[in-house]
């Protein structure tokens, strides 16, 4: 079992016939993905990578059956991309594309409070690495070859640290359920809490490592979320520690403008929440193995 994806998942891209979704297609077949076609507008009734490409992704739904979505599509369109796989059926939504508007997120955010909570689709991103469960299948830009499967979880705002986080469990001999970059806007689609409920309630995940960055609040919720309902080990790194206050780091999300926003005030806050909190981005597999001795699950977790 594993957390939004699995290799039963049927699987689309859209913008499927770009150079970026092209390469991504491609690497996610080879990992074991069930692709089953994708969509760009005007090129309906085509084939591609040996798969059926539609105009539409309700055409594609009704064809294939599918149920999730990759969208590599241009930031301008990104925001009727995502409208348009809710409104298809699509059950997760990954969305890649960095660059998005924030009002254009905004806009998406409240188009979804029309659905229903048992109709309402999964998003993932924008701006994200993806969703990988290791050994099954992906969806997004993530190296899968660097994945062991086991049982501890990542959910992270950092594409990079979240590959690091896997190479390095991998070395102490632990592998990963499934991972989650959650993407480093400040408006997505699905917060830490969001994702650390769902390893939560996984039986096939142990303990889950947690990734921050500086930069609003999700760091801060999520560890009081760990503190209050979760019985897993949980351990905590935040990206940032010498970022300047008031500066922009790279992209939207990652900006200290207030009290709690800075990399160190984070850390304290997970730390007085009971997480383990990794001093470095060397020592993240490192303070995994510890968390899990500490919490007696080690002897469970390695599955490397």
């Amino acid at each position: 079992m594993s957390i939004l994806i699995d290799e039963t998942t049927r699987v689309i891209f859209q913008g499927f016939t770009g150079d970026k979704a092209t390469f991504h297609a491609r690497e996610a077949i080879d990992y074991g993905t069930c692709l089953v076609g994708g969509v760009t507008p005007g090129k309906g009734g085509t084939t591609h990578l040996g798969l059926p490409v539609f105009d539409t992704v309700k055409a594609a739904v009704r064809a294939t059956g599918a149920k999730a979505s990759g969208i590599f599509v241009p930031a301008p369109f990104c925001a009727d991309a995502i409208m348009e796989a809710a409104d298809a059926g699509i059950r997760l939504i990954v969305c890649i594309t960095d660059g998005i508007p924030a009002q254009d997120m905004i806009r998406v955010k409240r188009y979804m409070r029309r659905y229903p909570r048992e109709r309402k689709p999964v998003l993932i991103g924008p701006n994200c690495a993806g969703v990988i469960s290791a050994g099954k299948a992906m969806i997004g830009i993530m190296p899968g070859h660097i994945y062991a499967s086991g049982r501890v979880g990542i959910v992270s705002r950092s594409g990079t640290l979240g590959y690091e986080a896997a190479a390095q469990m991998r070395e102490v001999g632990l592998g990963v359920s499934t991972s989650v970059g959650i993407g480093g806007d400040p408006i997505n689609g699905s917060s830490f809490v969001d994702i650390l409920a769902l390893f939560e309630d996984d039986p096939a995940t142990d303990a889950v490592m947690m990734i921050g960055e500086i930069g609003g609040p999700q760091e801060a919720e999520a560890s009081l979320f760990v503190r209050d309902h979760m019985v897993k080990p949980v351990v905590g790194y935040v990206a940032g520690l010498t970022a300047p206050v008031g500066r922009r780091m790279g992209h939207a999300g990652a900006i200290i403008n207030a009290f709690g926003d800075s990399a160190a005030e984070k850390a304290a806050i997970m730390r007085s929440s009971g997480l383990v909190v990794a001093p470095s981005p060397a020592e993240l597999g490192a303070a995994m193995a510890l968390a899990l001795v500490r919490s007696g699950t080690a002897a469970i977790a390695v599955h490397a």
